[in-house]
């Protein structure tokens, strides 16, 4: 079974499935909640509060844990109830990153003999035959192909959780030579946000008053909060954009793809801003996955027995 994961700073994402990347360790078995992984004499269950930021997410065995969650959910999504699977996994990484983490990554993954795990009361056993490592911010937009064939020159921007990573297509081929990444993601503008909303009124609020207000939902937040947030976000988008610049990435010269869930939060301040002439937005957030599967599916049927 090909299942792809894509190992956010900010969630984990299949196909099917998103949550976020936080995990919460227990010795005994925790009560009042179903959603436990068992796995190596430990518990495990979901936390809100995310994991530190990892350039290398191979220090420790927490995205291999968020792993078999997200592989657990995806095979329950299949249907799948054999009680042994064969996994082939489809991961990624920041292009910046891809050429010296993409062994290590794809190890990190691949251990020895049968993996017996239980989630939800459920056991599992599986050996993860392949793991295939495929650059991010890429993956979203292979779906895409007819419109980055047709651009000779066309730049996709990843807006994420910590940081946002920027790739050049020509003729629908990356250009390993021009990858950059900022420290400008969408964690960071909200730990800004939050900071600032403190100081000015005095309120406490978290990441999910942020989402309510820039995906128009509704909040009970006074006036003067919903500004300071909508204001502190434009502030944030036009930083991106000027950063780019700097780095020669200009974007009123050059059509763009924005992909990345941080872009569909920022989608309005973008389209509105004059230092963006021409541009496509990817709106799923689980496109990196959607296009992990693809391009494994491809890798697959190229080298059946890699």
């Amino acid at each position: 079974m090909l299942i792809a994961i894509d190992h956010g700073n900010y969630a984990v994402k299949t196909e099917n499935h998103s949550f976020v990347a936080g995990l919460a360790e227990h010795t005994v078995k925790p009560p009042l909640t179903d959603e436990i992984l068992e796995y190596g004499g430990k518990y495990w269950t979901l936390s809100g509060k995310r994991l530190n930021y990892r350039r290398d997410k191979t220090a420790d065995e927490s995205y291999f844990i968020l792993s078999l969650i997200a592989i657990a959910k995806e095979m329950e999504s299949a249907g799948r109830t054999n009680p042994f699977e064969q996994v082939q996994l489809a991961v990624g990484l920041p292009p910046e990153h891809y050429g010296v983490l993409k062994d290590k990554f794809a190890q990190y993954f691949q251990r020895d003999g049968v993996i017996k795990f239980a989630y939800k009361e459920k056991p599992y056993s599986i050996i993860i035959e392949r793991v295939m490592v495929f650059p991010q911010a890429y993956a979203a937009v292979v779906p895409q192909s007819t419109l980055i064939m047709n651009s000779p020159r066309i730049f996709i921007v990843d807006v994420g959780g910590y940081t946002t990573d920027i790739l050049l297509l020509k003729n629908g081929k990356l250009d390993f030579q021009y990858c950059r990444s900022l420290e400008s993601g969408i964690i960071t503008m909200n730990n800004e946000i939050i900071r600032k909303v403190n100081a000015l009124h005095d309120m406490t609020i978290d990441d999910e008053h942020i989402s309510d207000v820039l995906c128009g939902r509704d909040t009970i937040l006074p006036a003067d909060v919903i500004e300071t947030i909508t204001g502190s976000t434009k502030k944030h988008a036009d930083n991106i954009l000027n950063q780019l610049r700097e780095l020669q990435v200009d974007l009123r010269s050059n059509p763009a793809i924005f992909v990345g869930g941080g872009s569909i939060l920022l989608r309005p301040f973008f389209e509105n801003s004059h230092l963006i002439a021409k541009a496509s937005f990817v709106d799923s957030p689980n496109a990196n996955a959607i296009g992990y599967e693809m391009l494994g599916k491809a890798q697959m049927n190229r080298h059946p027995n890699a």
